[in-house]
């Protein structure tokens, strides 16, 4: 599904016909039991009229870049893929193992990160609201079927205010695990160190040297699997448990960091909520001493999402932990309204480029504009630049063509557990 043919040209997703033939080749296969939702956008018809088509392709663009990195946080490569189907109907599917509670609890994920408010253009827009039917997949059906099930089914939630998931066999969410008891659940799995953390290696682009690796973190719930992404942040937001999420991952990740061979860095995801405790900084920098963490081992990571709150309180916080040694690296840059302001305001050392930023760079020349672009803004603020989700040589090859100075992705490896990222830096050495 790389050919431009084949991709819907607004979204960058699969479009209607691939995602049939895709669903096609699966059911045919007769892999694992084929899991597949359809996302409708309600209020969606409102964005194009009060504002423009120019607002609708935006929200429709950016629903597609919170689909794609969703997917991309929750499923193996190769084994999930995203499409729009028309308008603001969007189509996700896997064929991994995946119980009915894991679908559910995964719809009702995607559907909160959806919801989210959109930002990036002068206007306004209305919060969308998301429409999700669910199917499992079952000996003999067919793509046609499947999407025309899909369909019925989110259509006659219009008629029940209020409910937003829905399956096409109409039975309701599945018994014991409902919002409050994941939540309920998570807490407990904090308050007994019960979340693991797993490590993306990243890779210098001139000789492919490791550098270090970014710390993921995973919560494996017997009923829903392995959670992480943005679909672990949504339950922590919900359960007000995002800063001792934090906190445990810090914690682990410095830790496990004192293993390491001299050099490695280790980066860490922070979100908006920590930026929004002012003593944050000095508690970061007090987990590194208590455990005699140099800070210049330390890479925090932080996405525009988490900039839109107070910016001049996060600037400063950043700013405390940067005269400390830590350093700060800006996240999914390319991805959403890319506020180039951040750039000159924040105290950043490197902006890591959205995976849809290689996307396509290979075929299509005004994405290697864009790119070409970027990277020049970048060495003009003297800022590194690491490329995420090179999963080709290729996209390696432009990366390095342009001056990137870091990588990562599947391409060399996949997330790792402590000792498989040691035993894959030994035997490097």
């Amino acid at each position: 599904m790389n050919d431009v043919d084949d991709r819907d040209l607004l979204t960058g997703l699969a479009n209607a016909g691939t995602a049939r033939r895709q669903l096609g080749d699966w059911l045919q296969a007769g892999d694992a039991r084929v899991h597949a939702l359809l996302l409708v956008l309600g209020r969606f018809d409102s964005v194009n009229l009060a504002h423009g088509a120019d607002a609708g392709d935006f929200a429709l663009a950016e629903v597609a870049r919170r689909i794609t990195h969703f997917g991309q946080d929750e499923f193996l490569q190769g084994q999930w893929f995203a499409a729009r189907i028309e308008g603001g109907k969007f189509l996700l599917a896997t064929r991994e193992e995946c119980s009915r509670e894991r679908w559910q609890f995964l719809a009702e994920a995607l559907a909160d990160g959806i919801a989210q408010p959109l930002g990036g253009i002068s206007t306004a827009l209305p919060q969308l609201w998301p429409h999700v039917a669910l199917i499992r997949a079952l000996a003999g059906d067919d793509p046609a079927g499947i999407l025309g099930r899909l369909s019925d089914a989110q259509i006659a939630l219009r008629g029940e205010p209020g409910r937003r998931i829905v399956w096409i066999d109409r039975e309701d969410t599945p018994p014991g695990m409902g919002a409050t008891q994941v939540e309920a659940e998570l807490r407990r799995a904090l308050d007994e160190n019960a979340v693991s953390l797993k490590f993306q290696p990243q890779f210098a682009i001139a000789d492919d040297a490791i550098i270090g690796a970014e710390a993921l973190v995973r919560w494996n719930q017997p009923l829903l699997g392995s959670v992480g992404g943005e679909a672990l942040l949504r339950i922590a937001a919900r359960a007000d448990l995002t800063t001792q999420l934090t906190r445990r991952v810090v914690g682990a990740a410095l830790k496990l960091v004192l293993a390491w061979p001299a050099g490695l860095k280790c980066s860490i995801n922070i979100t908006a909520a920590d930026l929004a405790v002012a003593r944050f900084p000095q508690e970061l920098l007090d987990m590194m001493g208590d455990l005699a963490v140099d800070p210049a081992r330390i890479t925090l990571e932080i996405t525009e999402q988490a900039l839109l709150g107070d910016l001049d309180l996060a600037a400063r916080s950043l700013g405390l932990l940067r005269d400390a040694g830590v350093r700060i690296a800006l996240d999914d840059f390319g991805a959403g309204f890319c506020n180039f302001g951040y750039l000159k305001y924040l105290p950043l050392d490197i902006i890591k480029l959205d995976r849809i930023m290689l996307d396509g760079v290979a075929e299509n020349a005004r994405d290697r504009a864009v790119l070409r672009g970027v990277m020049a803004m970048a060495r003009a603020l003297d800022l590194e630049v690491l490329a995420e989700g090179v999963e080709n040589e290729r996209q390696r090859e432009i990366a390095a063509e342009e001056g990137c100075t870091a990588y990562q992705g599947f391409l060399r490896a996949k997330p790792l557990t402590q000792a498989d990222f040691l035993e894959l830096v030994g035997a490097r050495d």
